[in-house]
């Protein structure tokens, strides 16, 4: 999977609300907050990172399907399946 971020990038602190109940059970069962966090936050980024670029290529993808769609693939007649 391709690298989003510099994941050895220094650590910075941050304040954050969360609902306290929510948090209460977090450290019942003693879930480490920042790298919880952290996972999601990269799933959120890698998640916004795939749309942009398909946004950014949209054009690009239309106008090859379209292609494909008129001409085929260039190996369709070595296909046998």
């Amino acid at each position: 999977m391709t690298m989003i971020y510099n994941k050895k990038a220094k650590k910075k602190n941050t304040n954050l609300s969360i609902n306290s109940d929510l948090l209460s059970k977090a450290r019942e069962y003693k879930i480490n907050l920042s790298s919880s966090l952290e996972k999601t936050l990269e799933d959120e980024v890698r998640t916004k990172e795939k749309e942009k670029w398909k946004n950014s290529n949209k054009d690009a993808i239309n106008s090859y399907n379209q292609r494909i769609k008129e001409n085929g693939l260039f190996n369709d007649s070595f296909r046998s399946f």
